[in-house]
């Protein structure tokens, strides 16, 4: 099929998600249709690539993996950290009970986009459990892919699909309870706004509240959304999008548990403990609203102008407890308070064109298009008195009750940062098909990075620009078998902070990966075997504190190199599977190993059957090899978790689920990139769904 045979319709179906199978959404009939049929769009919508292009997932020269709506119903993943759990190569480091880190093949992922728009995340730190409901699925592109995001890192891309309108009426509502009080309802509903379905809307909502098995924890969240989209010439249409999400958090932790006593041997503890006092809390808002407008030229290539907007707001109270413990006393922890109220804005503006051309006989794509991101973070700190605040010193012997230490005196807040940051970006792609069995991906990426303003005293003032560019090849061996092999350079910002304040230089670097996918039965299942190199420079490691008691950090050289394989798709019928191995090796500038907190091996298993057509139970199961943390002499050995679910269809609109967490109830340490505290024990919650 020639790509100048293609509809409009088909067309802006990619443009408005430019990672778009063409051969999934048309036929030889339609291709004579002359205008936009939204209604065409919403029935065909797909999003899954890496590159801007429209690419299969087998097609594409790197690793990609999705997480379906299908699965974060079946294990009940309302929130985004239990959503990634479920992901092939990925580990959910929830090092504070208000704050995690994604990783994948040892390192952090601080790319994010949301419906392929690249929204660079700060440290990649998520601050808060955020709402999954509102996604249709995520997807999980492992590796550099500075293509899509503006800068790139060794580790991958989080892509979160909105929840958009459909074609017809209707919904669900559900309501869930279970363990330590776990109380939650949401709702879901598409609505179309005119009779032809020209114009629709989709709403989604949340509300959850739940205490913990960590001893004074709560946590109540609130989300809400609404996207609206419809045609406005024959040529054009558009999208406009808001949402909403308010948690609050009491007793949270600030940093984990300490786990060393004073004769270097590693303590154990309840799971319930916590270095928590009930005055600390974590209370965060997160909103976002977007707009995309896209038109069709007569020679149906497309253009794309979006606006994305981001606002986080964050008021806390925290309590920070570190040492060493005395085994006889259990005293020898010494207390920090801190209380800090932040905001950020940003804001990101794109406009891209993309479309099908011919050359030398053949027909390719391209992609091509500009950026501009601004954003602005302010924090306050409110000061204390240090001579006679009973938070600051040591405390009484762990594990202290909850009301031991009496909340500070806050005193006036003061400025302690205030940066702002703009990214520049000027990108392009390309599918040059060479045979008509190899292709070549080829792209570049240029930014121009500023930061600017002043953090914890000290003056900054970055101006980075770099370009990068992006080289892969597919082959195909057969209908069934593809070859390929990917080239990237890596590019980060970074965050971190050397002894005097100053942030440190970007990390620069280098990724290489080569691999198979093959498709089984028809297509009905998949498989992907990928090794993978990794190289950077000035990489952020922890160093030590300052006099202030401040973290800094220095820049080190770090090779990361390992294979992944993933089975994804249907065993039979009545059969699903997502099965992955992951080895990595994670080495510094000596050949030493380093990131020890990242698992080396880890195997996950995700299975679902039908036992009849009105009974589905499934399995999870996830075990990672032993870790340590060199920083704070702390070990965890190798552990297995197991989660299942069943669900009654009762009929046609009313379901029942029952979930079972952790089965076997092990105790871990569920993070040692920051020392974090255990995992939940065992743990329940039932669902009664209704659809409408």
């Amino acid at each position: 099929m020639k790509f100048t045979q293609l509809p409009v319709a088909a067309a802006i179906a990619y443009t408005l998600y430019p990672q778009i199978s063409y051969a999934e959404q048309i036929t030889e009939t339609e291709a004579n249709v002359e205008k936009i049929e939204i209604v065409g769009i919403r029935q065909n919508r797909i999003s899954e690539g890496a590159t801007g292009l429209a690419l299969e997932i087998d097609e594409t020269p790197q690793s990609i993996s999705v997480i379906s709506a299908e699965q974060l119903k079946n294990y009940s993943a309302f929130n985004v950290n239990d959503a990634l759990r479920l992901a092939p190569g990925i580990n959910v480091e929830e090092w504070e009970t208000n704050r995690t880190n994604y990783t994948s093949r040892g390192f952090e992922i601080k790319n994010t986009q949301i419906d392929g728009v690249g929204l660079p995340n700060d440290w990649g730190i998520v601050t808060g459990a955020m709402e999954a409901y509102g996604y249709e699925k995520i997807e999980v592109i492992r590796g550099a892919n500075g293509l899509l995001t503006g800068v790139g890192n060794a580790s991958g891309t989080l892509n979160y699909v909105r929840k958009r309108p459909k074609n017809e009426n209707g919904g669900e509502i559900g309501v869930s309870v279970g363990s330590w009080d776990f109380k939650r309802l949401q709702a879901d509903y598409s609505l179309l706004l005119t009779e032809s379905g020209s114009w629709a809307a989709r709403f989604v909502a949340a509300a959850e509240d739940k205490e913990s098995y960590l001893d004074g924890l709560e946590n109540n969240r609130e989300f809400f959304s609404a996207v609206v989209d419809g045609q406005l010439t024959d040529n054009s249409t558009v999208t406009i999008g808001y949402s909403y999400q308010d948690a609050d958090t009491d007793g949270n932790t600030w940093g984990g548990l300490v786990y060393n006593y004073t004769d270097g041997t590693q303590a154990k503890w309840d799971e319930s403990d916590t270095t928590t006092q009930e005055w600390t809390m974590w209370d965060t808002i997160n909103t976002s609203a977007f707009v995309e407008y896209n038109y069709v030229f007569s020679n149906a290539w497309q253009l794309q102008a979006s606006y994305n907007f981001r606002g986080f707001e964050e008021q806390d109270k925290l309590f920070y407890a570190s040492g060493s413990i005395d085994k006889d006393t259990n005293l020898g922890l010494s207390g920090w308070p801190g209380r800090y109220d932040s905001e950020v804005d940003a804001d990101l503006f794109e406009i891209k064109a993309f479309g099908a051309f011919e050359l030398f006989g053949k027909e390719h794509q391209a992609s091509f298009g500009v950026s501009h991101a601004k954003s602005d973070d302010v924090m306050y700190q409110h000061p204390f008195d240090f001579a006679n605040t009973p938070a600051y010193g040591p405390t009484p012997a762990f594990p202290y009750d909850l009301d031991a230490i009496p909340e500070p005196d806050w005193l006036t807040p003061v400025l302690y940062s205030d940066i702002e940051q703009k990214l520049t970006r000027y990108f392009g792609s390309a599918q040059l098909n060479i045979t008509d069995k190899l292709f070549t991906v080829v792209g570049f990426n240029a930014i121009e990075f500023e930061r600017s303003g002043m953090n914890a005293g000290a003056s900054i003032d970055n101006d980075e620009s770099e370009t990068s560019p992006y080289i892969g090849f597919t082959y195909k061996l057969n209908d069934d078998l593809n070859l390929y092999a990917s080239y990237s350079d890596i590019y980060q910002p970074q965050e971190q902070a050397d002894y005097n304040g100053q942030y440190l230089a970007p990390t620069k670097g280098t990724n290489f990966e080569t691999g198979v996918k093959a498709s089984w039965f028809d297509d009905a299942l998949m498989t992907t075997f990928a090794y993978f190199t990794a190289e950077q420079d000035n990489f952020a490691q922890y160093a030590g504190l300052t006099e202030d008691g401040i973290y800094y950090y220095e820049g080190v050289s770090i090779e990361s190199e390992g294979y992944e394989f993933e089975v994804t798709g249907k065993i039979t019928d009545a059969m699903n599977i997502v099965a992955s191995y992951t080895h990595i090796d994670v080495t510094d500038e000596n050949g030493d190993d380093t990131n020890k907190w990242a698992p080396r091996d880890v195997v996950g298993v995700t299975v679902d059957y039908a036992l009849t057509d009105a009974v589905v139970v499934g399995l999870n199961g996830r075990w990672q090899s032993k870790i340590e943390s060199t920083d704070y002499n702390v070990k965890q050995g190798s552990y297995a978790l197991l989660n299942a679910f069943a669900r009654w269809n009762i009929n046609d609109q009313v379901a029942v689920q029952a979930n079972v967490n952790n089965i076997t109830d092990e105790q871990y340490i569920n993070s040692l990139q920051t020392v974090g505290y255990y995992g939940a024990p065992t743990n329940g919650s039932l669902t009664l769904t209704y659809k409408f």
